[in-house]
């Protein structure tokens, strides 16, 4: 299997050699940049999302099955 993997490995390899002698390097680097510049710019438009709004306390409900342990004592107690 691992001399299949391999060999399949090399044949893409000459292949892509083939149709990439056409194409400089710098054009390679520059997808590779845009690419990583618009996901940079995607997770700085959500970073502050969770900070949008208040946090707002829970109701605490207790036949709830799985209560958290967040409600500081106001749940059933144990």
């Amino acid at each position: 299997m691992l001399i299949q993997l391999s060999s399949a490995a090399l044949m893409a390899a000459e292949v892509a050699e083939e149709h990439a002698e056409g194409t400089p390097a710098i054009v390679y680097g520059a997808v590779i940049f845009g690419i990583f510049m618009v996901l940079m710019f995607a997770t700085m438009a959500f970073t502050s999302l969770g900070h949008r709004h208040e946090a707002v306390a829970e109701h605490v409900d207790p036949q709830r099955q799985h209560p958290n342990k967040h409600d500081h004592g106001q749940g059933i107690p144990e």
